[in-house]
């Protein structure tokens, strides 16, 4: 059967990448967590201490990093640090090292060797518009505020971190802001996206509505 490439942008705590890995597992494709590639890059860059506006600092960081993906897992330097990207200290940063276009070409070149054969599912911030942007299916997620970052407290609070909701909801406005308006690559939707907002859909809900418009891009292919 012909292969697509699935593109999947949008707001952080959106459901992106639990979403994108399911609609992957349902079509036997790959999925690929950007996220997860940018977050390890800022674990790296706070365990170095990189200054940000350093260039030197930041492209010798760059040089002696190596992320990957195994089983599932996410890998820096050979350390499973698949729970550590997803604290408020590294939730705190990653918007302003993703700002970096030195970060974001290293990245971006990484993703698009890693999408070369189709068949994958990739979400992020800038894939439909700059990592794919011939992709056969893009989808920009979206959700109210409140509602994303309860379902992050959720998702920290199973990994047994406590953290007060409007810590959250305030890091994840700071967030958007910063994603949407940075000149390197900003968050916006693609013209040819599908917008789905996720606020009251269930998680299998928007699964499912993906799958589909795969499954009619794959046979229209």
């Amino acid at each position: 059967m012909h292969k697509i490439t699935i593109a999947i942008d949008g707001f952080s705590g959106t459901g992106k990448s639990s979403t994108a890995k399911n609609v992957a597992d349902e079509l036997g494709y790959t999925y690929i967590d950007s996220g997860a590639m940018y977050r390890a890059t800022t674990l790296y860059f706070l365990r170095q201490d990189v200054s940000l506006d350093d260039a030197s600092q930041v492209e010798h960081a760059l040089d002696t990093l190596d992320i990957r993906f195994e089983e599932g897992h996410m890998v820096l330097n050979g350390e499973d640090v698949t729970d550590e990207i997803r604290t408020m200290r590294v939730n705190e940063h990653v918007s302003a090292v993703s700002t970096i276009a030195m970060v974001r070409h290293a990245m971006v070149a990484q993703q698009q060797k890693i999408g070369k054969g189709k068949g994958i599912v990739m979400d992020g911030r800038d894939i439909g518009t700059v990592v794919f942007p011939h992709a056969e299916l893009k989808v920009f997620m979206t959700a109210k505020t409140r509602i994303r970052a309860e379902r992050r407290q959720t998702e920290l609070a199973e990994k047994g971190i406590m953290e007060e909701l409007n810590v959250i909801e305030n890091n994840l406005s700071q967030r958007d802001e910063i994603d949407s308006t940075r000149s390197e690559s900003p968050l916006r939707k693609a013209e040819d996206a599908v917008e789905i907002d996720t606020s009251n859909l269930t998680f299998a809900d928007q699964v499912h509505k993906i799958v589909s418009l795969a499954k009619e891009k794959i046979h229209a292919s």
